[in-house]
């Protein structure tokens, strides 16, 4: 798929039906390839050039999609931030990207104004939602008609995206997507979804993370109309699906209990969903469970990375295997190996290894995690796998020590490092403790400073939410003594023990 031109199916198709839909407005094709076209060119007048990187800061609105074919007509790479970032999370993102400008929501002014970087920027901030009338603002970057009106058609090797992801190190890097693999991974995701101009896709998740972005761009790469949930609970998700009548639904597991569980949804709201697909996360049994009474089918689940993509879901129209991730995506190759890269034998139990032509360029500016990530045209995911013997995969634990709340990766570096800031504390360490809803909690253990006054555990986690917001814990528990491995670091895996057993 040509990620530049990635509307012409649906122009040629119906140009004048409806393409992206939201509660608060709608574009046709036509009106959505003007739009876009416009924001291009106006972003390459600003001072924008291809091949330079342009973050947002942006939640859930339809502007979000246009900016983001706005950027790939204009031959930039995008470079989403996720809307949850606080200052130095946003730093540091925008310390690795190097980006020219950032297009940002107003309502973070505050948080851009105690950033060391973003007023810094070569293009400085493009704000959307603002009512001071300051200048430039992404509305009429996208209706004004610009200076300019031809637009570059960008190399398949330039880079396109850049996705924020924690790794084990504990800082994100930079997934990297050429313009090539991208075309790749959206290819691939089409033709795993079975999408055509008849399908509606509601992806109740954040476009600004690789699977709500794939899923968005996927389905108009397929003719297929976009809807856009600004929020994911019961009060945005529900009118859209009773407005819309989506045929394809994707919601992280934890938003599914709670619209399933505790809102009352029923057999008549799901009416038109031909697919319900859930990843990020293990989806529980019960949700399973539950879910299927509800709706009258189960729930298909899938794997996927930032790095690859989505590389795996049960076949639509084929065998749900419930518990399983499914069986290979389209242009992917799988296989799991031992800790020494060798291939194992059917169910036994190792890391999963991807090669497909979506897998990522490389982590921006970081030769080292790329070498260590990818060997051989193979990406090692670290993710422990089984596969059975009709080659459907079977999740069984992270390698790597992220905490995976709601969807997100929560690297227990940060948590600690916000905890480390107190003046009370001497050490500290955070694992995560399994929950039906969230999927993992937080959960934290401090040593003292000898002779400092103890804080309560609320004031702690307070402390701590200032620092790194929704990642912070939700328990913290004192210790005499942190436990320590062999090399002096805090012992992440006999607190996990200790975790699971206060937690049962």
């Amino acid at each position: 798929m040509a990620l530049h031109d990635l509307l012409r199916p649906g122009l040629e198709h119906a140009p004048d039906d409806i393409a992206l839909a939201s509660r608060e407005s709608r574009y046709t094709w036509r009106e959505l390839d003007e739009a876009s076209t416009r924001y291009a060119t106006n972003l390459l007048d600003l001072g924008a050039r291809p091949g330079d990187r342009v973050a947002s800061l942006l939640p859930n609105r339809n502007v979000l999609l246009i900016h983001y074919l706005g950027c790939a007509k204009a031959g930039v790479a995008a470079t989403p931030l996720n809307y949850r970032y606080m200052p130095p999370e946003i730093d540091h993102a925008l310390r690795v990207a190097e980006p020219s400008l950032l297009v940002a929501h107003a309502e973070r002014d505050d948080d851009l104004a105690a950033s060391e970087l973003a007023g810094r920027l070569p293009l400085g901030v493009i704000r959307y939602g603002a009512a001071d009338g300051r200048t430039p603002r992404v509305e009429e970057l996208i209706k004004r008609s610009p200076a300019r009106h031809e637009l570059p058609i960008p190399a398949s090797d330039d880079p396109a995206i850049l996705f924020f992801t924690s790794g084990s190190t504990g800082k994100p890097k930079g997934v990297t997507h050429s313009f090539e693999t991208l075309g790749w991974l959206i290819a691939s995701s089409v033709e795993v979804f079975g999408l055509t101009s008849d399908d509606v896709m509601l992806p109740g998740s954040s476009i600004s993370h690789a699977g709500g972005w794939a899923l968005s761009l996927s389905a108009l790469a397929g003719s297929a109309r976009v809807l856009v949930a600004r929020t994911f609970d019961a009060a945005e998700i529900l009118p859209l699906l009773h407005e819309h009548r989506p045929t394809i639904l994707f919601m992280l597991p934890a938003a599914l209990i709670a619209l399933v569980h505790e809102h009352g949804a029923t057999r008549e709201d799901f009416a038109s969903v031909r697919l319900c697909c859930s990843g990020g996360d293990k989806v529980p049994a019960e949700l399973e469970r539950e879910f299927t009474e509800v709706a009258g089918f189960p729930i298909d689940e899938g794997y996927g990375m930032s790095e690859i993509g989505m590389a795996t879901l049960n076949p639509v129209g084929g065998v749900n295997k419930i518990g399983s991730i499914g069986t290979a995506a389209p242009g992917f190759s799988l296989s799991i190996r031992d800790e020494e890269g060798r291939e194992l034998p059917t169910d036994e139990e190792g890391r999963l290894w991807v090669r497909s032509r979506s897998n990522m360029v490389e982590y921006w500016g970081n030769p080292k995690a790329t070498e260590e990530t990818i060997r051989d045209g193979w990406l090692d995911t670290g993710d422990v796998m089984r596969a059975d013997a009709d080659d459907y995969f079977w999740f069984c634990g992270r390698r790597k020590q992220i905490i995976v709340h709601d969807g997100s990766n929560i690297c227990p570096q940060e948590v600690e490092e916000a905890l480390l800031a107190h003046p009370a504390i001497a050490s500290a360490g955070a694992v995560g403790v399994h929950d039906l809803v969230h999927g993992e909690n937080v959960r934290a253990y401090v040593s003292l400073l000898e002779g400092a006054t103890r804080p309560t555990s609320q004031a702690l986690i307070e402390f701590a939410r200032a620092r790194v917001g929704y990642k912070a814990p939700e328990i913290i528990e004192f210790l005499a003594q942190m436990p320590e491995n062999a090399t002096g670091k805090v012992d992440r895996v006999t607190l996990k023990r200790m975790a699971a057993a206060t937690h049962g």
